[in-house]
């Protein structure tokens, strides 16, 4: 099951695919948040930093989700800044791991990260959680 929206307006463009939350699956969000960042006409070292930034995170939300769910994705872009939102279904209650090593990494390639959970969602089964990164052309660090 793979599911597309696309939305627009003048001033912000918003692509959202919807996968099961599988391992596998990696390599399909890999590919549309590069070719999204692309289309925003973003540099090929930005690009790169979007990537790995989604890549990260994708891959502990999926790691972390409830077997048979899926893992959301929505690219948010507008001429100098990136907004991307994953989101999937939890078996733990536990936000994604802000002390690890990979979170570190995205806190590094973004200019900000925040991550949310909803408490227990009987009807799916687990815990509905959101990450979402901010990546700004020219960044805080001055790229």
């Amino acid at each position: 099951m793979t599911e597309w929206t696309t939305e627009q307006s003048s001033e912000s463009t918003t692509i959202e695919i919807r996968v099961p939350a599988q391992l596998e699956q990696l390599v399909m969000l890999r590919a549309l948040a590069e070719t999204v960042a692309l289309i925003a006409d973003f540099g090929l070292d930005e690009v790169t930093d979007i990537r790995l930034a989604l890549d990260e995170i994708a891959t502990e939300l999926i790691l972390g989700a409830v077997a048979d769910t899926t893992i959301d994705c929505r690219f948010t872009y507008r001429e100098s800044a990136m907004l991307v939102q994953v989101s999937s279904v939890a078996v733990a209650d536990v936000v994604p791991g802000q002390d690890s090593f990979g979170w570190h990494i995205v806190r590094t390639l973004t200019d900000t990260v925040n991550a949310a959970q909803a408490p227990l969602d009987t009807a799916s089964g687990g815990y509905p959680t959101v990450v979402d990164f901010r990546w700004v052309r020219g960044g805080s660090d001055g790229r």
